[in-house]
């Protein structure tokens, strides 16, 4: 029978027969509001309507590749692209029972041949036109694979490349439909192109829905139009349209629109002034917003929006809580390095933990497409002349130097074009120094930074601007600067130097302390002097001159104590400090700290007790402006949170322009007493939670529905310290709604992180993380804002949102 789909003003849009295959069509093709339900043509078709091309359609039909793990693990999968265009199935030829699928969403690239340690390691075995990679998003592990042919290997990696490309130029709308799509073939457990409702009755479950039956059984006899007992095409629209139907919005649609049907573009540009707080140029906005957002083209045409282009304006990046402006490079990169927070990671080479954890490239890679601007490289002596990357003295794997540094060469500049600082932790022989030092120059070429930039001893560092495109190394000098100007060796200078630091992480302390350095142990040095009476003893480490001359602007030195720095230390000196003894100095002495670091550069790094990766919490390190606050990036948690929160600004560039009060020398800033610094300007922050929209189920619990609650926690100096949450709503983790006001006083608003997290309340254990959301209390779009949600991996969960109001109050002066 025929099918009639009407926009949201009445309006007649597109009539279809009957279908039994689905796709997923772009608005602007087919109008409708949930677009899913066009024909597929004969071949079928992908996302966003995507034609179906040889490739895809060789992809439909299986492949037959090697799957690898190792040298030894090669074993035959057969690999086939679903109806869909959305999911890649693979199944062993062995035995045709285990199988397992992966989505197009959950690709970030494909990269050709040898370009992981895997596959170099078969290297002999297999050309690189038959090799590829899939990389996932997040902490995933990627999935090696050789094809049997060239031509094949081609097929898989033009054909995903395809699908990556169309997936990722969705837009909102256009995921949400995939998204109710998706459920859709879920729901559909006998592939007949209709469900009935004990299919519906499962599915609500599955969407983390527990409703009356007999309230789900109505919304499914009303979605019934056909009366055949089973809901196709836009009748599951209908459906999902009841289930999701939005009061919250539309309440708030009705208190603007005069007739409840339409907002004005005079009604839309009072909500835009009133409630969202826009300031600037607002009619022609809220016109260009009507134009991009109403799904209506009757509504369109009298300027007007109605509630399902109001919903998708609320739902979009320009109804998100994060200001879209700052997604872009809008800080000024002219002040010294020193004046920047600086996205750094520590032990960059491990993807697991610190005892037996995996060392790989590929921890390069994926810090360095996170916009990281400093990596760490613990380098020891290896085999056959050339050094090696691992945790020393532990049983972490091997990796060659040379292969990190033409890694970094490779992905250094591909997500910000700023400088990279390559923090050397330096256990080698003076030859193989001499090897690092040939490597350095011969793989990077003109980017690794050889001289000052304009030849002369530095009164202050340069700034990211001037230093775009150069990588900076970071280790032990000998002599200073002005010993060893543009780059060029000085004779008198000795190859000797001090190595109770290099970058603090070689310190040995005293076992009376009852510490424990980083866990690993400096090789016994060549030669030892025997201290002087009263002094601690300092041992002596052989330093290659070659290697000593690439290092500039990062001179590794011993921190002995402020009053010694502000009287002796030299802008392109570096001292590193464990995360005990940072957070020691900057509670006793938090102003020194912060005037420290307007003019030096400081490196933070774990404690050593921390084997398994796990971070500390960097707020109380970017407190005080220390620069380079390394964690490990291989470790998801609420740390790793407020970096990636901290960092999603600035066009992700890697480096923040700290707030003026931190850049200042003479600053009176102490984060322990924040009232009392010139400018002190406390807010009050009310949010007022409203609903929450398509959670994700918790891992590992197909059929158990969440009990949601929203907990929000603001980051920052002490006093700011703070976490308030809702009420938790029971088995509804699919449109809960709360209607909660939590209020905040911040005292230093330039520095907070907020942090929205939401939990599955669990009366008799800790609770379960749903999904979170961080960042910058300065980034926050004031008025009704949707908080697009994050998974515990830091990656996109749509189509899973919170909906809040958010009200900043500027207080006078406490």
């Amino acid at each position: 029978m025929a099918h009639v789909v009407r926009d949201a003003l009445g309006a007649k849009i597109v009539s279809t027969d009957s279908w039994s295959r689905h796709c997923l069509l772009p608005a602007s093709r087919c109008g409708l509001l949930f677009p899913f339900t066009a024909l597929f043509d004969s071949c079928g078709c992908s996302p966003s309507g995507l034609q179906v091309d040889e490739n895809l359609q060789r992809m439909l039909d299986g492949t037959m590749m090697r799957k690898v793990k190792s040298r030894c693990w090669k074993k035959q999968r057969t690999f086939k692209l679903q109806d869909d265009c959305m999911t890649i199935w693979y199944q062993s030829r062995k035995t045709g029972k285990n199988k397992s699928t992966f989505s197009i969403s959950d690709i970030e690239a494909i990269r050709e041949g040898h370009q992981s340690e895997v596959l170099q390691s078969i290297a002999e075995e297999f050309p690189p036109e038959r090799c590829f990679t899939i990389v996932f998003r997040g902490r995933k592990g990627n999935l090696d694979l050789v094809a049997n042919t060239a031509e094949e290997a081609q097929v898989w990696v033009n054909g995903l490349r395809t699908l990556i490309k169309a997936v990722t130029s969705m837009d909102q709308k256009e995921i949400m439909d995939q998204w109710i799509w998706d459920w859709f073939k879920k729901a559909d457990m006998n592939k007949d192109g209709r469900i009935n409702f004990r299919e519906v009755r499962h599915l609500l479950k599955m969407m983390n829905v527990d409703m009356n039956e007999q309230h789900a059984y109505r919304l499914f006899q009303m979605a019934d139009k056909s009366l055949t007992g089973t809901l196709e095409g836009e009748e599951f629209v209908s459906f999902y349209k009841a289930l999701t139907q939005r009061d919250d919005v539309l309440k708030i649609f009705k208190e603007f629109s005069k007739d409840g049907k339409k907002l004005t573009l005079l009604e839309f540009v009072d909500f835009l002034k009133h409630e969202q707080l826009e300031k600037d140029h607002v009619q022609e906005h809220a016109m260009d917003l009507i134009a991009r957002y109403e799904p209506s083209e009757t509504a369109r045409k009298l300027r007007a929006m109605s509630i399902d282009g109001f919903l998708a304006y609320l739902r979009s990046h320009e109804g998100s809580i994060f200001n879209h402006e700052h997604h872009k490079l809008y800080q000024d990169m002219t002040h010294p390095l020193c004046h920047y927070f600086i996205s750094s990671s520590h032990n960059t080479y491990l993807i697991e933990d610190q005892l037996r954890g995996q060392s790989s490239i590929e921890g390069y890679i994926r810090a360095l497409k996170r916009g990281c601007r400093c990596v760490e490289l613990d380098i020891w002596d290896g085999p056959n002349g050339e050094p090696i990357i691992y945790h020393g003295h532990t049983f972490t794997s091997k990796i060659l130097f040379k292969d990190v540094v033409s890694t970094i060469n490779k992905y250094a500049f591909k997500t910000s074009e700023y400088p990279v600082i390559l923090s050397l932790e330096n256990h080698c022989s003076v030859e193989q120094q001499d090897v690092m030092a040939y490597h350095l120059k011969n793989i990077l070429g003109n980017k690794l930074l050889k001289a000052t930039i304009d030849g002369l001893v530095p009164t202050q560092l340069p700034s990211p601007q001037q230093l775009k495109g150069k990588i900076l190394l970071k280790g032990k000098k000998i002599g200073n600067l002005h010993d060893c100007a543009n780059g060029h060796s000085n004779e008198a200078c000795s190859g000797e130097v001090t190595d109770e630091e290099e970058g603090a992480e070689m310190e040995e302390e005293s076992p009376s302390s009852g510490k424990r350095s980083k866990g690993k142990t400096t090789p016994p040095s060549p030669r030892r002097r025997t201290p002087s009476p009263g002094r601690p003893q300092k041992s002596k480490m052989r330093l290659s001159q070659a290697l000593s001359d690439l290092v500039i602007y990062c001179k590794s030195v011993h921190f002995v104590s402020f009053q010694n720095s502000a009287i002796h230390g030299k802008p392109y000196e570096i001292s590193s400090f464990t995360e005990n003894k940072a957070r020691k100095l900057a509670k006793e002495s938090g102003n020194e700290f912060v005037r420290y670091n307007s003019r030096l550069l400081s490196r933070i790094y774990p404690s050593g007790m921390r084997t398994d990766s796990s971070n500390y919490n960097p707020q109380e390190m970017w407190n005080v402006g220390c620069q380079i606050v390394a964690l490990n990036f291989q470790t998801a948690g609420v740390d790793m949170d407020l970096c990636d929160g901290l960092f999603n600004q600035n066009a992700s560039c890697g480096y923040l322009l700290k707030p003026k009060f931190l850049r200042k020398m003479d600053s009176n800033f102490n984060p322990e007493q924040p009232h009392g610094r010139d400018g002190y300007s406390p807010v009050g922050l009310t949010i007022y939670v409203i609903s929450a929209q398509q959670l994700p189920k918790v891992e590992n619990s197909e059929y158990d529905i969440v009990d949601p609650l929203v907990r929000v926690e603001i980051y920052g100096v002490p006093m700011d310290q703070a976490k308030q949450e809702t009420k938790y709503i029971d088995n509804n983790g699919f449109n809960p709604v709360w209607y909660e006001t939590l209020h905040f006083n911040i005292h230093v608003p330039e520095l907070a992180l907020v942090r929205f997290v939401v939990e599955d309340y669990d009366l008799a254990s800790k609770n379960d993380f749903v999904a979170q959301y961080t960042l910058p209390f300065t980034s926050i779009k004031p008025g009704y804002r949707h908080i697009h949600l994050l998974s515990k991996d830091g990656t996109r969960i749509p189509p899973a949102t919170v909906f809040v109001h958010i009200k900043i109050t500027h207080h006078r002066r406490l």
